[in-house]
């Protein structure tokens, strides 16, 4: 076990200025925020319950889906084909749409009133849901292949193995791994705490979690040895990794932390992380690109930043925002950075090597 510490410090000044491609303003605080596949269709769900398909070319809206209507959305994923669409709400159902006609393809029931998290495999086959202490496992026509329910509470996020078949559940108590076509669970990763969100690392290894008691864990899938970073500011909703699973970002505070997990032979334990300062206020997103280096950051105080952590700890763009910032996704390609915001407001800033100047400064990563 190992701890760290926030510490605080002047706001650095921005290098450049985010340039805006577009934006628009739905109906309120913007609960889910995803580019399809191709990149040609940002969604952006509305925690009231509308989901809007805005062209990535003009900001201009295609279509606007009922959602969730009354009680709310809570999340969204894409089918890899780039047409279905899945989403999740507080009315006790699983909806996938057709974003071409805009229609409702399918209506499934997932057995209680709230369902938290939704989530194609990449081979789009099978669709999982977390609801209630249970995760429900669809084939892609709807019919229900599992029933999950050996959890010891209520399931807070779930995610897909990368370049895998099985899925991770989180919940109270730690971390549950599943594989289709089993009844009862392959591993149970066990700690004695509440896990709100976890996040694989892209190659697989390991799987991190965000904690209630503002910790966060490292779990070694292969031998299940677990660390700990601890004293963070806040509980810790905000992961984000690099695409050659190396570095670690952290929100949990008003600085987020970059870890390098390959310090030294026992991952990141004993290292210190690197602190980004840029925000006056709790940071609310962190997005690494797919298959590049910027981190972008989002805070309650609504401004976003973007960093390269493995060359310098300064800022190199930034934007003011119209609220607190409450989503971050970056287009399949890496050019765009789409934001959401509190108010509803969604904007897409263009991200090209012309409009970002990494600032010179001592790398403090290596």
């Amino acid at each position: 076990m190992f701890g760290m510490k926030h510490r605080g410090g002047r706001q650095v000044p921005a290098t450049t200025d985010l340039q805006r491609i577009w934006q628009t303003t739905l109906d309120d605080h913007i609960i889910a925020l995803c580019w399809s596949p191709t990149g040609h269709v940002l969604a952006a769900a509305a925690i009231s319950g509308p989901i809007s398909l805005i062209a990535n070319a003009s900001g201009t809206m295609q279509h606007k889906l009922p959602g969730h209507p009354g009680l709310g959305t809570t999340a969204l994923d894409w089918h890899p084909d780039g047409i279905r669409l899945a989403s999740s709400g507080q009315d006790g159902r699983v909806r996938v749409w057709d974003t071409i006609s805009g229609q409702q393809q399918q209506v499934l029931d997932a057995g209680t009133a709230w369902v938290e998290r939704v989530a194609w495999h990449s081979a789009g086959a099978v669709l999982a849901a977390a609801a209630g202490r249970t995760v429900r496992l669809w084939a892609a026509d709807g019919t229900l292949r599992h029933t999950w329910n050996a959890h010891a509470s209520t399931v807070t996020d779930i995610a897909w193995e990368p370049h895998g078949t099985r899925l991770a559940a989180a919940a109270y108590g730690g971390v549950t791994l599943w594989q289709p076509g089993q009844a009862e669970p392959l591993r149970r990763y066990q700690w004695r705490g509440s896990t709100l969100v976890l996040a694989w690392s892209p190659d697989g290894s390991i799987i991190a979690t965000g904690d209630q008691d503002s910790t966060v864990h490292f779990w070694y899938v292969v031998s299940g040895e677990d660390l700990q970073m601890w004293n963070y500011e806040t509980k810790v909703l905000e992961l984000a990794w690099h695409y050659r699973s190396r570095y670690l970002a952290t929100g949990g505070g008003s600085s987020p932390c970059v870890w390098d997990c390959q310090a030294n032979a026992n991952g990141p334990e004993g290292s210190r992380p690197v602190q980004l300062v840029a925000h006056n206020a709790p940071v609310t997103a962190l997005a690494y690109q797919h298959r590049g280096n910027l981190l972008a950051s989002g805070g309650q105080d609504g401004g976003v930043a973007l960093w390269e952590p493995h060359r310098t700890n300064r800022r190199c763009a930034w934007a003011d925002g119209t609220s607190a910032v409450t989503r971050l996704a970056w287009s399949p390609n890496d050019t765009r950075l789409a934001v959401g915001y509190d108010d509803g407001t969604v904007v897409v800033y263009t991200v090209t090597p012309e409009a970002v100047r990494v600032p010179r400064g001592k790398p403090p990563l290596p």
